[in-house]
């Protein structure tokens, strides 16, 4: 048997002597815990709760250690004025983010998985998914008994959306407001740590998206008793920041500092997503992102892999390689949206222009914008240089839940794009060098949506309601109140129902052929391209245009082979310079039957590889190739 625990600074913890409870509430002179023993039902003020009046120690710290609570005690903090709220950094709140939180033993589940490591960051092969529309069950329990479609798709990390406690039934999960408690909805601690043993049982890691840029709305009582928790100093979308740099934000930093730690080392997690840290401010000389990155690389023992990843919408290049691992790459999904739906509206106009240059300058130098001031943003500079880093320093998808759920309807790539055009986008994914992402269902082509959701009641449910029919108001064909009423109400429970994944879909051939398909490539992925991608070194590719919408890019991967991707992605053929001379051994087509000689079918793809010392490339090193440079075609 394996324990593990995490030792945190605040919150509840078993020691011999009982648990001890402590808590940070600088705005009050007195606090007072309220116990519940057993598993009965969350109560209200008419329920016997046992008061105890807590120590005071420095700093507004409050503590406790009292024999009259142990694992399955309910327990809130009762601050003056007699408001009662739950522990923030509980571990369980089964009456959601406005009830009672439970003590949990974390050191009583049985670990399985003591030689698990984690796997290498060039094998990974991702999988995003929402636990409550994965599955019928919409549970962490509902995700584990489909593990192995997953592991027989080809996928090697799932990453699960945010399961912090959120206010209500449903919810995409960056609304939460007790970051250490996973959602009720989904199940105990314990399913969540049994999902984890059993995906690593398969060989697959597990991620995490967490979010440290808010709180949200409903359910967060910090402001009630640790006003220094937030800043006014700094403003994000979500109202005051976060404070990561005023007084009092020290204890604020290591509580999310420890949240890392904790789900990384009591759940035995394999990474983090770092939801949009463009929005975290932080004016100190070591900023939080930094601080926290030093923090989980000093904690992680030798020879296990350990993988932090951001959404930046910034583009800071210099994050990566410093502690972060790879970073979602928007600027390719924008890319490739644009040239197969066509699209060009909203923050699609900074690529509707160059779409296909840009989308070589992101397949070989990571960002397509790196410091070059941008339309969408009223010409502000935006991004950083990266060229430097390696391919698997981005993440690339087609599909996530962000650029499918904040369309109006929720639409998949299936319903927007032809067939042909999403397979060479699919093609292009899931065999370059940066590490691929699919989104839960992409795999088999899914027609349901996914839209966002959510369970929030009375004014600020019709906030939300009404905020989302603004958001598209915008757009010409929800300018009428008839079609900005059509779209669907987040809080309705419809929406999320209609959002649920239909497995049964797989019993058709259409949809059987679309999985066959990724199977496929991933297959291939694995087979020839991932062991290859290991000592991939900087500036090691290199693109050209040849076409207004064709392109070639080639890779020297980390043995010395060089992987070569040509694709045009039009309705109509194109013609392929030099292609006849092209050496090497062709490893996929997308239509190798289709296409007059020299040329490339529309929406076709084709990938070979030249392996080193069976010939001379014609290029020696990709570096060295007379492909133009971007800046000399006039783009970012």
């Amino acid at each position: 048997m394996v324990a593990r625990l995490h030792d945190m600074p605040f919150g509840a913890r078993i020691t011999p002597q009982g648990v001890h409870f402590r808590l940070w509430a600088p705005d009050h002179a007195r606090i007072s815990l309220s116990l519940m023993p057993g598993h009965g039902e969350d109560g209200d003020c008419a329920q016997p709760w046992h008061m105890l009046p807590m120590d005071p120690c420095e700093g507004g710290w409050f503590e406790l250690t009292t024999a009259a609570a142990a694992a399955g005690t309910r327990y809130r903090f009762e601050v003056s004025g007699g408001l009662r709220v739950p522990d923030p950094a509980s571990r369980f709140n089964p009456g959601d983010v406005h009830g009672a939180s439970e003590v949990v033993d974390p050191a009583a589940f049985d670990w399985r998985d003591g030689d698990w490591r984690g796997r290498p960051w060039e094998q990974a092969v991702i999988y995003e998914l929402h636990v409550g529309t994965f599955s019928p069950a919409g549970t962490f329990t509902g995700v584990t008994e489909r593990l192995d479609h997953i592991v027989a798709l080809g996928v090697t990390a799932i990453e699960l959306m945010p399961v912090a406690d959120f206010p209500g039934a449903r919810g995409w999960g960056y609304d939460g407001v007790l970051p250490y408690a996973p959602d009720s909805r989904y199940g105990r601690p314990e399913d969540l740590k049994m999902l984890i043993q059993a995906a690593h049982a398969r060989g697959l890691m597990v991620l995490l998206d967490v979010v440290y840029n808010h709180f949200g709305p409903d359910g967060n009582y910090l402001h009630a008793y640790a006003k220094a928790f937030f800043t006014e100093r700094h403003h994000t979308p979500w109202g005051a920041a976060i404070n990561f740099d005023g007084p009092g934000s020290r204890n604020v930093r290591e509580f999310f500092i420890h949240n890392a730690l904790y789900w990384l080392h009591e759940y035995h997690l394999d990474g983090l997503r770092l939801d949009a840290v463009h929005a975290i401010a932080d004016d100190s000389q070591l900023h939080i992102l930094a601080e926290l990155a030093q923090r989980v690389r000093a904690s992680i023992g030798k020879g296990r892999q350990v993988h932090l990843i951001l959404e930046n919408d910034r583009n800071q290049a210099h994050y990566l390689g410093h502690g972060y691992i790879a970073q979602w790459n928007d600027d390719m999904h924008h890319a490739l949206h644009v040239l197969i739906t066509g699209e060009k509206d909203g923050y699609y106009r900074d690529y509707a222009d160059h779409p296909v240059r840009l989308l070589g300058r992101c397949l070989t130098e990571g960002f397509a914008w790196q410091g070059e001031p941008s339309p969408y943003r009223d010409g502000a500079p935006r991004g950083e240089p990266s060229a430097h880093l390696p391919p698997q320093a981005f993440i690339a998808f087609l599909q996530c839940h962000d650029q499918i759920g904040n369309r109006a309807f929720g639409e998949r790539i299936t319903q927007i794009a032809s067939a042909p055009a999403v397979r060479a986008a699919a093609a292009i994914i899931l065999l370059a060098p940066a590490i691929p992402m699919l989104f839960m269902g992409e795999e088999f082509g899914a027609s349901s949506p996914f839209l966002f959701f959510c369970d929030f009641s009375g004014e600020l449910g019709e906030a939300v309601t009404q905020g989302r029919r603004r958001e598209f108001a915008q757009f010409a064909r929800f300018s009428g109140p008839a079609a900005a009423l059509a779209i669907p109400d987040p809080n309705a429970e419809k929406t999320f129902l209609t959002s649920k994944l239909d497995w049964n879909m797989l019993g058709c051939a259409a949809y059987a052929a679309w999985l066959a398909y990724h199977q496929r490539l991933l297959a291939l992925r694995h087979e020839v391209i991932v062991p290859r991608l290991r000592g991939m070194q900087s500036h090691c590719g290199k693109a050209e245009v040849f076409a207004p919408s064709a392109l070639r890019a080639r890779w020297r991967l980390g043995d010395g082979s060089v992987l070569q991707l040509t694709a045009n992605l039009a309705n109509e053929e194109v013609y392929v310079p030099g292609s006849e001379e092209t050496p090497g051994e062709t490893l996929f087509e997308t239509m190798p039957e289709a296409g007059s000689p020299g040329h490339l079918p529309s929406w076709g793809v084709r990938w070979m590889l030249h392996l080193p010392n069976s010939g001379s490339t014609g290029h020696e090193d990709a570096r060295d190739t007379d492909f133009k440079d971007f800046k000399d075609q006039g783009n970012p």
